[in-house]
């Protein structure tokens, strides 16, 4: 349990913020409730009585000083990424704490490891990007169903999800993304990033019961590509998206997440089936759950508990399944997702 300290999480009135901010007093954490916005922080404040709203913004370091003086670490939950995440983790390295953010945008997270990993070694200090349903979830199932083997030869992550409705959050992080990238699309081949404009091909992926066998967008690219390859030998990294999920994601008129439980989850489900190749063997992960925001403030919290209380394996700029131990941070969270390790099996011929 949390013991008390005190953790802020900037972007605390966001949709994803919002899940942080309680799963943080479910595991007896103190939040300290952080934002560009004074006037959405004082209305959250108000909703939970006892907890201390700090106003900062990304252009006033002196205002991020103030909100994280006196915390034990800082969940980063404000996107775009691309324009947050330097500027908090500066504030987190001149006080001395971990770093967790939940960014999904590609090119934030290649930034944070590109600025950051030598320093952050150097400072003996941790900064956790991507700790969230994409690059985080896709990381830590990978890197368990990659047991002891050290390579492979290719990973593939697909996302099963009933439907998917975008927070403006995440609307705007995906046009950050696209400008980023002059509207191409981002893959990860022969062991790095590669930028293309032709169309991405969809497929058939044989998702396991219930779900079973869907259509997939077969290049729909996540974080994964980037955290993956972070710390293992696989030069082929492919994430798939349920060709659904995708259209409502393009959709402009898709509306935001509506609560259906006293969780205030949606009613979306998610399957996350990866499957990691080695020479004429395969092994599998699957994973899942209930509303992929939702699931991503337990991903942050058990991050920051695990930091917090030494259960980690390295410091600097380091992807989930290199820092945490995989398959037991996974079981840790049983309460929030469903986890089937598959054994080795032997293909081709």
């Amino acid at each position: 349990m949390g013991s008390g300290q005190m953790v802020a999480v900037f972007g605390a009135y966001g949709h994803t913020g919002r899940f942080v901010v309680a799963e943080l007093r479910e595991r007896g954490f103190v939040p300290v409730l952080s934002g560009r916005d004074a006037g959405k922080l004082r209305a959250l404040a108000a909703s939970h009585p006892g907890l201390e709203a700090r106003p900062a913004s990304v252009d006033d370091p002196l205002s991020l000083d103030r909100a994280l003086a006196g915390v034990a670490a800082v969940i980063n939950c404000a996107g775009p990424f691309a324009t947050t995440a330097a500027p908090v983790i500066e504030a987190a390295l001149r006080a001395g704490i971990p770093y967790v953010d939940v960014a999904a945008e590609i090119e934030a997270n290649v930034d944070t490891f590109a600025h950051f990993t030598d320093r952050a070694r150097a400072a003996g200090a941790v900064i956790v990007p991507a700790m969230a349903f994409y690059g985080g979830l896709g990381d830590l199932l990978t890197t368990a169903a990659m047991g002891d083997w050290t390579s492979a030869d290719e990973a593939h992550i697909a996302y099963g999800l009933s439907g998917w409705q975008p927070t403006d959050g995440t609307r705007v992080a995906g046009a950050v993304s696209r400008q980023r990238r002059d509207g191409a699309r981002v893959v990860y081949r022969n062991g790095r990033l590669d930028y293309r404009r032709d169309d991405a091909t969809t497929l058939q992926w044989p998702f396991p019961e219930p779900m079973g066998p869907r259509a997939v967008i077969g290049e729909f690219t996540m974080a994964d590509v980037v955290t993956v390859p972070s710390h293992l030998s696989i030069p082929e990294v492919r994430t798939y998206m349920t060709v659904e999920a995708a259209r409502d994601l393009s959709a402009p008129d898709t509306p935001a997440p509506a609560p259906v439980d006293e969780r205030g989850r949606s009613a979306q489900t998610f399957l996350v089936d990866v499957v990691v190749r080695s020479g004429g063997s395969e092994r599998r992960a699957v994973a899942s759950g209930q509303d992929i925001y939702a699931v991503t403030a337990p991903l942050a919290v058990e991050a920051v508990h695990r930091i917090l209380t030494g259960q980690t394996k390295t410091v600097g700029v380091a992807s989930a399944g290199e820092i945490f131990d995989a398959p037991g941070f996974l079981r840790a969270l049983s309460s929030h997702l469903s986890l089937e390790l598959r054994p080795s099996k032997v293909f081709g011929g």
